[in-house]
């Protein structure tokens, strides 16, 4: 028995001892190498990252430390590093990461690294599990440098970086290669075909660059591409038919080149294929058949292809998105329509016929629909009121009749609504209430008659009414003051009468009565629009006196109020007002008991500003967005900015970062400053809808302008002040002469300052009316009109969507001097989905393009086609003070002039694009 304990109880010792001797290697194996140690802790010095988490001595293992993975479950080595977004701007420490030797990945993105030192690649290329870089998001320059020994990478991305030079050998040798990443830098020459000889690459994103050339074929020899962006570069030459050779492809993405010939057939044959984008570039022929046979997404706008739309194009089970807007297409609408659609973007083609209506009613998931600038006839499909998920309807420029469908008042999402020049008629339905989610109903130049519903009150999320050039008749219904939102009321060129209601004080754009029966005296109410830049009474029965009060709506940049019947002495406006009152001959000015003349028949400079704002006609600056406001600058009163806003405490900054390389700029910019200058209103120099102004003088003494952004209003509202930054990190990496380019930022809890450079000649609208008109010869207004074109060329070219200019106007041309303007106001790209966004949709949904010169376009821009019907009687139209200058001179204005009268056409089609615009300019001189 004893025998027996004794056994069992050594057995259990044995047991026990094995145990112990099993585990302690592991638990031994726990602690991460001193080695690796020692390496991760002088990094964390080096770097000096002010992160209890990257300090040692609190926490010892640096397996714990943020972005620091170690290999699981023993934690003996390091297999990745993260540093993505710690703010480094210095790349030294970079060789010592290549002494940990299991090193699978290292993140570096999202810093201001200027380059990376030699040492790293020679070092870090004898790591043999390396299988990430990533360094995208930083500011790296120079060329693209050489992956000698880094056979085991996997995935390279120096993406939104400053790197140049063209592509030759530097990736030969990256024989595992699956994803390259180099979009949004600036290299040059042709696409790079050595990508591993291995051929495993199954992503290539060179978007937004300037390689040129053609596609090579050799690319489409890598069978296992998924993904391939090529988009915004120089890239010429057909698409190789052998591109349906690759089987396994998922996304293709050619927008925004110089690509000619066909669509290729073959991509027909590619099962995989979920994403083709070609647009913006200069495509012909047919439309391949089946090309939508596996796709959910099609965009092959602004092309020129012709010849009509398969019958089963858009019946695919699969397909969501199709947009052949800008085309040549002629013939009907395809009548059966996939019940998977959801947006149908036809607009600004050659299409006839009637609108087909059987199928809208399966339109589940249908929430765009754009066919406007075609031929279509009859009238609008009932059934279109059956699509529950319509946002967006576009209809406008065609030649539609009828009356509006009762059913489309069941479209209780539609937030935007452009019926806009047809033949419609008949009344506005009384339900228009309804449309609670309504932001812009335009259905101007059309015959609709009866009076103006009083339940469009109801739309309380109105921003842009437009029911101008119809037959209404009636009063204008008080209720239209319950309108909050609203920003522009066009209502000219209608039958209306009666008492002019209180108007909604958000009126900014314009208030146009023009062209009705309105009479009796200016009503007081309009004393009440703070924020209006346009009122235009003109064509009605005003009597008496212009009262005074118009002198105090302190935003006002246009006063229309020509043949009336007034009387009395015109009161004194700010300079900045342009005001017209012929037609009215009883009306004196302060100064003389002479009746006054239109402002609009004086000769004025308008060659550098006409051809500035038909610049951005022309195509569409940055079009991806159609406009609900529009961002003209004004002048500020001190008196009043300081009266109505009190000093306030300075604002305490959340995250302050630099943008720009320019050690100079670096070393002036003061945050702290920057939130004193802001705290005073006496520092705002100007104002636009969405932002505010500032001169900051920084405690070097140099200046630059603070613009304020809110983020409660709703066009900023991207969802995170992370984002933000991402989208503000894109812009301070372009880099043109022409563009005003952020330079810094500071992010408080509710609002965001951008820094730039600061204009000290002010706006280009100040040069042109100013104390400096004398100074503007034509080699300083041609040189300006040089460079404006050539920063919209930049803007054009720079990417397929991710910058907008939302207007341009010669207050928002900044001048350096008198020969270098900056296009001002550009703004951050917002990708917004409509299902959870509580910001406008209509900031996105609109079509793409630019506000065409007619009924709603400038009024110097009418007014110059107007007066240039006959070329022989242009000379009107110039500078008389400059044109008389000289020969040469007077044939070079005419020169532009030509030019800015093709870009302000009636017709969209018969604008030249931007950089035949920039080339006519060059070549005029």
């Amino acid at each position: 028995m004893g025998s027996f304990i004794y056994s069992e109880s050594q057995s259990r010792l044995c047991v026990l001892i094995h145990v112990l001797l099993c585990l302690c290697p592991f638990v031994l194996s726990q602690q991460l190498s001193s080695n690796q140690t020692n390496v991760m802790i002088s990094v964390s010095k080096q770097l000096g990252i002010e992160n209890s988490s990257w300090d040692a001595a609190k926490v010892p293992n640096p397996c714990n430390w943020k972005g620091v993975t170690c290999r699981s479950p023993r934690n003996d080595s390091i297999v990745s590093v993260s540093l993505s977004g710690f703010g480094l701007s210095n790349s030294s420490f970079l060789p010592m990461l290549c002494q940990i030797d299991s090193l699978e990945i290292l993140d570096c993105s999202n810093n201001s690294l200027p380059s990376i030192p030699d040492e790293f690649f020679s070092s870090c290329g004898g790591i043999i599990g390396l299988k990430r870089l990533n360094f995208s998001k930083n500011k790296l320059g120079g060329s693209l440098p050489s992956f000698q020994n880094f056979r085991a990478l996997e995935f390279l991305d120096f993406s939104f970086n400053l790197l140049s030079g063209t592509i030759d050998s530097q990736l030969h040798n990256l024989v595992s290669l699956k994803s390259l990443s180099l979009s949004f830098n600036q290299f040059n020459g042709s696409i790079p075909s050595g990508l591993g000889e291995n051929k495993l690459l199954e992503e290539l994103q060179l978007s937004v660059n300037n390689f040129a050339g053609s596609i090579p074929p050799e690319i489409l020899t890598y069978p296992n591409l998924v993904r391939i962006d090529l988009s915004s570069n120089k890239l010429s030459g057909g698409v190789p038919q052998s591109i349906g050779n690759l089987t396994k492809l998922e996304v293709l993405i050619l927008s925004s080149n110089q690509l000619t010939g066909v669509i290729p057939a073959t991509l027909a044959d590619i099962t995989t294929l979920q994403r083709f984008s070609a647009n913006q570039n200069q495509f012909v022929g047919s439309i391949p058949s089946n090309i939508t046979k596996f796709v959910k997404i099609l965009d092959l706008s602004y092309n020129n292809l012709d010849g009509t739309i398969p019958g089963d194009f858009l019946l695919p089970s699969n397909l969501q998105t199709v947009d052949l807007s800008y085309n040549k297409l002629e013939g009907p609408m395809p009548e059966s329509l996939s019940p998977s659609l959801v947006r149908i973007r036809l607009g600004s083609n050659s299409l006839s016929g009637p609108i087909p209506f059987q199928s809208f009613a399966s339109l589940e998931n249908l929430m765009y629909l754009e066919l406007e600038n075609n031929s279509f006839t009859g009238m609008i499909p009932p059934e279109i009121g059956s699509c529950p998920k319509l946002a967006l309807l576009n209809l406008a420029q065609n030649q539609l009749n009828g009356s509006l469908p009762v059913e489309l008042v069941n479209l209780t999402g539609l937030q935007v609504l452009r019926l806009q020049q047809n033949k419609l008629g008949g009344e506005i339905p009384g339900d228009i209430g309804q449309w609670s989610k309504l932001s812009v109903l335009n259905i101007s130049w059309n015959s609709f008659n009866g009076t103006i519903p009083s339940s469009i009150a109801n739309c309380a999320s109105l921003v842009n009414l437009n029911l101008q050039g119809n037959n209404l008749s009636g009063s204008i219904p008080d209720t239209v003051s319950n309108l909050k939102t609203l920003l522009e009321l066009q209502l000219g060129d209608n039958e209306l009468s009666g008492r002019i209601p209180s108007m909604p004080p958000s009126l900014q754009i314009s208030l146009n009565l023009s062209t009705n029966h309105f009479q009796g005296t200016i009503p007081k109410t309009l004393s009440d629009l703070p924020n209006l830049e346009i009122l235009d009474l003109s064509n009605n029965i005003f009597s008496g006196e212009i009262p005074g009060f118009l002198t105090s709506l302190f935003s006002l940049t246009q006063l229309i109020l020509s043949n009336n019947q007034l009387s009395g002495v015109i009161p004194n406006f700010s300079k900045h007002v342009s005001l017209s009152t012929s037609g009215n001959p009883q009306l004196k000015n302060a100064t003389n008991n002479t009746p006054p003349s239109s402002n609009r028949k004086k000769p004025i400079a308008v060659t550098i500003v006409i051809t500035l704002a038909a610049a951005v006609l022309a195509v569409g600056v940055v079009a991806i967005v159609f406009l609900l406001i529009s961002r003209r600058y004004y002048k500020v009163n001190d008196a009043q900015s300081q009266s109505s806003e009190q000093l306030s405490p300075p604002q305490l900054v959340m995250q302050g970062n630099l943008l720009t390389a320019n050690g100079i700029h670096r070393s002036n910019i003061d945050f702290t400053k920057a939130m004193e200058v802001v705290a005073s209103p006496t520092n705002i120099v100007l104002k636009t809808r969405f932002s505010t102004y500032y001169k900051a003088i920084m405690p070097s003494g140099a200046s630059y302008y603070l613009k304020k952004l809110n983020w409660s209003d709703k066009i900023f509202q991207l969802g995170s002040h992370d984002k933000f930054e991402q989208e503000l990190e894109v812009l301070g990496k372009l880099s043109n002469s022409n563009v005003m380019i952020p330079l810094a930022y500071v992010l408080t809890v509710d609002s965001a300052y951008l820094f730039y450079e600061f204009a000290p000649k002010g706006t280009l609208y100040d040069a042109l009316h100013g104390s400096l008109k004398s100074s503007l010869d034509w080699a300083s207004r041609y040189s300006i009109a040089v460079g404006v074109a050539q920063g919209l060329v930049f803007l054009h070219g720079c990417a397929p969507s991710p910058i907008l200019l939302l207007d341009l106007s010669s207050r928002s041309i900044m001048l350096k001097s008198l020969k270098e303007p900056q296009v001002g106001d550009i703004e951050l790209c917002k990708v917004i989905d409509p299902s959870k966004s509580t910001g406008s949709l209509s900031t996105v949904a609109g079509s793409v393009g630019y506000i065409p010169p007619v009924s709603q376009g400038t009024e110097l821009a009418k007014w110059v086609l107007a007066n240039s019907v006959r070329p022989d009687k242009r000379d009107h139209l110039l500078d008389f003070n400059i044109s008389r200058t000289s020969l040469v001179i007077r044939n070079q204005m005419l020169a532009v002039l030509k030019v800015a009268l093709a870009c302000v056409s009636v017709s969209p089609e018969a604008r030249p694009k931007m950089k035949s615009v920039l080339r006519m300019i060059l070549n005029a001189r």
